[in-house]
């Protein structure tokens, strides 16, 4: 179930199609969703961060039955290992539901946080396997509150001092703090070098003399990210993950693949179901003698978002391909984002115009969908920051020889 590569030639040309055993996998996981998840919606409806207990346990067992288990966990460590493009058909599949968290989402085994496959064999014993075997949570910081989308600018510090860092600096929109037992902290080593190796990757154990969980943050999607402060907290320099300035290109590593995948498939899997709803509800709502798929105006809002939604579609996977190929990609997750939540959110709001006063009830996914993905056209890099981003790269590389 790793997936393969996909866009391999064929008979001197291109092939858009997935690869078989892709399809497959896109398949079984559209029938689990099918079956398990949209019949659920109902009676439960996570907006925040956890799914109950008593839902989420049962779901898990029939998950890992399937084989979806711990996707993007190398299989040296007992993953699945699957490659992003395999995990991005799933993640678009598991995206058409409500039942599950919008952040947080455990379904398929507990979160690991790819920086913590940079451990080092001795703080695996300590750190990553503890949280690949449920018995302990982490969660990752480096937003604050005056470096969002210019992570590179934070002000959170770690000096050294022997054997120690001495970390200070605060923490904002940390998702899944109040649950974690340690976090992902990156902190400034060398103010001079910045993002340039002057940023390093601590595990902070939250309990830790001088750890504050200050405050929650509550958002219109219904989750409460929090607010750290790390006052004089002493840090074992054993708990630097990678190398020391080694930290910022960790994370944007990891945040570039979360962009094509939670960003981009979550996306598209959003769409999709929100069209069909759409279609679906334009045949059987008469108005004035006709069904509303019989109306112009309506027609034209059910083309324009199967052609956004089918070119978003392309540029994900192309983008997951090229990733899992070794390509660069940085550019084209730019866009992927971008083009993404953007679509997104025409979309959804579409089917909401389409549905009239029904599609503004909690009756259907529609309204949690519109407040969650307002949400991702900021998080992770708003799509102004990005669009500047790329035109400079776009730019940069025009003025080449």
């Amino acid at each position: 179930m790793k997936g393969g590569s996909r866009g391999q030639g064929t008979e001197g040309g291109v092939d858009f199609n997935l690869p078989e055993e892709l399809q497959l996998l896109k398949e079984t996981a559209r029938r689990f969703v099918d079956k398990e998840l949209i019949p659920l919606e109902r009676e439960c409806r996570p907006e925040g961060e956890e799914m109950p207990e008593r839902f989420l346990r049962p779901l898990q067992e029939k998950a890992r039955a399937l084989g979806f288990w711990l996707l993007d966990v190398p299989q040296e460590y007992g993953g699945a290992g699957l490659s992003l493009l395999a995990r991005c058909v799933i993640a678009e599949e598991v995206s058409r539901t409500v039942a599950l968290p919008f952040r947080g989402n455990e379904l398929f085994g507990p979160e690991a946080r790819p920086v913590l496959f940079h451990c080092s064999e001795e703080q695996r014993g300590r750190f990553l396997y503890p949280v690949l075997r449920g018995e302990k949570r982490v969660c990752f910081a480096q937003t604050e509150p005056d470096a969002g989308s210019d992570p590179a600018s934070m002000r959170t510090r770690a000096a050294r001092a022997g054997e120690e860092f001495i970390l200070n600096g605060t923490k904002r929109f940390i998702t899944g703090a109040g649950r974690a037992d340690f976090a992902q902290v990156m902190a400034v080593t060398d103010a001079e070098k910045r993002a340039r190796g002057g940023i390093t990757c601590f595990i902070v154990e939250l309990k830790s003399p001088g750890v504050t969980l200050d405050r929650q943050w509550p958002t219109m999607m219904g989750d409460a990210p929090w607010q750290i402060v790390f006052d004089n907290v002493r840090v074992p320099a054993a708990n630097v993950i990678g190398k020391i300035g080694q930290g910022f290109s960790l994370a944007q590593k990891w945040i570039t693949e979360g962009r094509i995948r939670g960003h981009g498939a979550r996306c598209l899997g959003i769409a999709q179901r929100a069209l069909d709803m759409t279609i679906d509800y334009a045949r059987i709502r008469v108005t004035f003698g006709q069904p509303l798929s019989e109306r112009q105006a309506v027609q034209f809002m059910v083309a324009d978002s199967a052609m956004e939604l089918h070119t978003a579609r392309l540029l994900v996977y192309e983008c997951a391909w090229r990733h899992d190929r070794g390509e660069e990609v940085r550019d084209l997750s730019y866009m992927v984002k971008i083009t993404c939540t953007e679509m997104v959110s025409r979309v959804v709001d579409r089917a909401i115009q389409i549905h009239g006063g029904i599609g503004l009830t909690k009756d259907l996914p529609l309204e949690l969908w519109y407040r969650q993905v307002r949400s991702i056209r900021i998080t992770e890099g708003p799509a102004e920051v990005l669009r500047w981003r790329l035109a400079q790269n776009l730019l940069k590389a025009q003025r080449k020889p």
